[in-house]
């Protein structure tokens, strides 16, 4: 062997495990066709608490509060609980007028979202009214099937559902636009994707479903920044899978100005990075020893690295790979083979994430914003800035506010 094949194989070894993160994305793209929605229950039975853990959110809770109040299914059946957790404002007064039942809660130590759902999940169990909770942010509005659709995977056995976590202001810059894309990616075709394969979908912190039940077996004492994630490996543990409700959708408030957006995705990512290291390679072993394809995806949904650096990796791979076939005069190409398959996994990847995001050509042509929201991406993660702290409430500021 020549050194240029040598060259060759240290370099296509060095991105295999890129490539094998590549082609899981490609695998999920591949699995992500939309399938009919199953009919609801007729009549419905299940009763819910509609959760909403709110920090000084007075001026869109009312907003919300009514959104939920017209949802599809009797009132009877559905009672909207709304959190006002270490408010200094007129949260609880608003979301009061607007027909909620209140809970305020204060406690200088224990801030943040994971405190105020598990205050709100002990308050459910304990009232006896409900047979399942629903959590929905405060900056959020949902579509009228939103109870329908979980009613209907309860029924069939389910103990945790999702539904479609989307933008309600795709159109409001090109960053909101990009974030529409982003989230059909990891939202919408992850989500399917892992739905078709069996398996756990993921918790999105938004639209989420859980019985009664599985609460008593699990309880939600998830407290980090990504208590979703968090959370939703330690129901995979416990032989739960989240089951996805993606004809059913709640749609979130996305920043537009670039202040807010950092602080917003050096959390995200702050968080992620540390169920990585918490949790990833543990999972990994585990599904191995235990031959469990939940926890397997569970540990490739962790481990698999953003898609950011993803990008940057292969791009920089097939740098290097055309390079060495240059030198080498052709002779050296099993690098450029595994960099053409990874550039392949994630054009497919981003195409589908398009599609399904419905922003339309306008979206496409935002795409070529792309490579600066990639670098201002790993901007953030090289700063790292204290994103992995507890869940303390660090709260973003809303669109109103700004404006």
């Amino acid at each position: 062997m020549t050194v240029w094949t040598w060259v060759d194989v240290a370099l296509c070894v060095g991105l295999l495990p890129v490539a094998a993160g590549c082609g899981y994305l490609l695998l999920l793209t591949l699995l992500s066709g939309r399938r009919p929605a199953p009919v609801p229950p007729a009549p419905p039975v299940r009763r819910f608490d509609i959760v909403i853990p709110a920090h000084n959110e007075e001026l869109g809770i009312a907003r919300t509060v009514a959104n939920l109040s017209a949802v599809d299914y009797p009132p009877l059946l559905r009672r909207i609980l709304v959190v006002a957790d270490n408010c200094s404002d007129a949260t609880a007064e608003k979301a009061r007028e607007a027909g909620a039942t209140v809970l305020e809660r204060q406690d200088a130590e224990k801030r943040g979202k994971g405190y105020a759902l598990a205050h709100a999940f002990e308050r459910s169990q304990r009232d006896g009214v409900a047979d399942a909770v629903v959590v929905v942010d405060a900056d959020t509005v949902v579509t009228p099937n939103l109870l329908h659709a979980f009613s209907r995977r309860l029924e069939d056995g389910a103990h945790a559902v999702q539904a479609h976590y989307g933008v309600m202001n795709p159109t409001a810059s090109w960053r909101t636009r990009l974030m529409t894309i982003a989230l059909g990616m990891f939202h919408r075709v992850r989500s399917q994707g892992r739905e078709r394969m069996g398996v756990s979908c993921g918790l999105r912190g938004n639209g989420m479903c859980f019985t009664h039940a599985v609460l008593k077996q699990v309880p939600h004492d998830a407290f980090s920044v990504v208590e979703d994630l968090e959370y939703g490996i330690r129901l995979g543990r416990a032989g739960h899978r989240v089951h996805y409700a993606w004809e059913a959708e709640v749609l979130g408030e996305m920043v537009s100005a670039e202040k807010q957006s950092r602080s917003q995705r050096q959390r995200w990512e702050g968080g992620r990075k540390q169920m990585r290291k918490l949790h990833g390679w543990p999972l990994l072993n585990d599904s191995l020893q235990q031959g469990s394809r939940l926890l397997f995806d569970l540990a490739m949904d962790v481990l698999v690295p953003p898609l950011s650096q993803l990008v940057l990796a292969m791009v920089g791979g097939a740098g290097l790979a055309a390079g060495l076939v240059w030198l080498s005069g052709g002779t050296a190409v099993a690098a450029s083979g595994v960099a053409a398959f990874g550039l392949f996994s994630l054009t497919a990847y981003v195409l589908r994430g398009w599609w399904v995001s419905g922003v339309g050509p306008r979206g496409l042509l935002d795409l070529a914003w792309a490579p600066v929201y990639v670098v201002w991406k790993v901007g953030l993660m090289l700063r790292g800035a204290g994103a992995e702290k507890r869940g303390e409430w660090v709260r973003t500021t809303r669109e109103a506010e700004r404006r």
